[in-house]
């Protein structure tokens, strides 16, 4: 197992800069963010330009990565396939099949992203919908050789009323999408806040999960008997604002890392373990 980090948190730095840096502070892997573009959202970054990506650059990312003896570990492209405006529903689908096509190139087994939902319509809506939309992108990723990983992130901030917004954040969801053909991208602290142990909920499923992602989660009783599990309703300051919780770099928060690391290495997992931060660092 290799442990590494999501180059989201640099969208100031090249990727040059950045490979230099993770080989400096002991880092064996990237997963490298390719958003169209920087800006807009903190967790958005565009290390590698997939929508105008070919076999020369892919060379030049191949030698940045021996030269600093690094694993690029998966591209990342995490963004809403069941966008309610089909138009917008339609450019996320060309770039995931850019990410893909990118990754063949490069050689990386994954490409990361959220199933996402229609905010307007039932889960089971959403589920059919998925099942129009995603095959296509599963289709293509298994004919170049790359798996499509699914992040299990609630992404209550992209549903009005702070419910999820990605429709694979349970067990139960998992098994769903396993049947599309597509993997999971293992995050625990999604879990933890959710009301489900980490470590069970791991450990049937460590032959689908080709990636994983260290995060931790602070939880606050106190306030959750205010809010409620749903988190603020009036005094919500911004989308992400639950009031109860709040995402930790590992260590910090109640997630339990030895039984979460102890179940990937039982089950067999070899890949990378990647440090997620939802906020832009600074470094000199």
């Amino acid at each position: 197992m290799k442990l590494g980090f999501l180059t989201a948190c640099l969208p100031q730095l090249p990727l040059t800069d950045i490979a230099a840096w993770a080989a400096d502070n002991g880092y064996a892997a990237l997963e490298v963010a390719v958003w169209p573009q920087v800006g807009g959202r903190e967790f958005e970054a565009g290390h590698i330009d997939v929508a105008h990506f070919d076999a020369d650059q892919a060379g030049q990312v191949t030698d940045l990565f021996a030269k600093y003896g690094l694993t690029l570990s998966s591209l990342a492209y995490y963004e809403n396939n069941l966008h309610p405006d089909e138009d917008r529903r339609a450019e996320i689908a060309a770039h995931v099949i850019h990410a893909i096509d990118a990754a063949a190139l490069l050689g990386v087994e994954t490409v990361g992203t959220f199933i996402g939902r229609h905010p307007g319509l039932s889960v089971k809506e959403n589920i059919a919908l998925a099942e129009q939309t995603l095959p296509r992108l599963v289709d293509h990723a298994g004919e170049r050789g790359v798996k499509i990983i699914i992040e299990n992130c609630v992404m209550e901030g992209w549903h009005p009323d702070g419910y999820p917004g990605n429709i694979a954040y349970s067990p139960e969801l998992w098994e769903w999408m396993f049947s599309l053909g597509l993997y999971l991208n293992y995050d625990p602290s999604h879990l933890l806040w959710i009301g489900i142990d980490p470590v069970t909920a791991l450990k049937p499923y460590v032959d689908r999960i080709p990636h994983a992602q260290a995060k931790d989660t602070q939880l606050d009783p106190a306030a959750r008997n205010r809010y409620g599990f749903f988190g603020k309703t009036l005094s919500r300051e911004h989308p992400w604002d639950e009031g109860w919780w709040r995402y930790r770099v590992p260590g910090l928060g109640q997630v339990d890392w030895n039984g979460v690391v102890d179940a990937l290495y039982e089950g067999g997992f070899t890949g990378v373990l990647a440090h997620r931060t939802l906020s832009p660092l600074i470094v000199d």
